[in-house]
């Protein structure tokens, strides 16, 4: 089983509010990440930090698991800690995606799990116009170091450890863009 791992923990300083739960055509900001990987996975975990009924809400009707970050001021490593953790043993690979980056194409999920496939790597990174980006997948004889993660780098530090384990999947479009302040949740309703 491939499952998805989405970080919705974080605490929004840059933006001054839960960021996850703007507005975009008419759906929270999570619920456009969580739509666009759900059709290319059976398991979805999000994360979310303790103060998390408003996230809970806003994906209600969608078939997703919840586990709960007790320290998301400790980083996007504890996160993804958290979220590893929290995926069922038979995971044979887990897909780390942002919940605040709701326009990822579905070229770029479906490119992943089919590099997985094909390739044997245990890290399949996309690179979009020579900048890797996100989501990444993870093969589960990777989740013990997702699970040892702290600090806010994410996943970069294991995906870098070890470049010959890693298979890059090259898209000709820039990354998609996350949300991190007003600026860029303005920039999303003009594309």
């Amino acid at each position: 089983m491939i499952a998805a791992v989405v970080l919705a923990a974080g605490l929004a300083r840059r933006m001054g509010r839960q960021k996850l739960l703007l507005q975009l055509q008419g759906k929270p900001v999570v619920r456009w990440a969580v739509e666009r990987l759900s059709t290319h996975v059976e398991d979805v975990v999000v994360v979310t930090g303790a103060d998390d009924s408003a996230l809970r809400e806003a994906l209600a009707d969608l078939t997703v698991r919840f586990v709960v970050n007790p320290r998301p001021q400790d980083g996007q490593g504890s996160s993804i800690a958290v979220g590893v953790t929290g995926l069922k043993p038979w995971t044979r690979a887990a897909m780390i995606a942002l919940g605040d980056q709701p326009r990822v194409p579905d070229a770029v999920p479906r490119a992943l799990i089919d590099a997985f496939d094909h390739s044997g790597k245990a890290v399949v990174a996309p690179v979009y116009r020579g900048v890797q980006g996100t989501p990444v997948l993870f093969a589960a004889d990777v989740f013990a170091e997702l699970r040892a993660l702290t600090g806010d780098a994410g996943a970069r530090a294991v995906v870098k450890a070890r470049p010959e384990r890693v298979e890059a999947v090259a898209f000709d479009f820039a990354m998609p863009p996350d949300v991190d302040t007003p600026e860029d949740y303005a920039k999303l309703h003009v594309q």
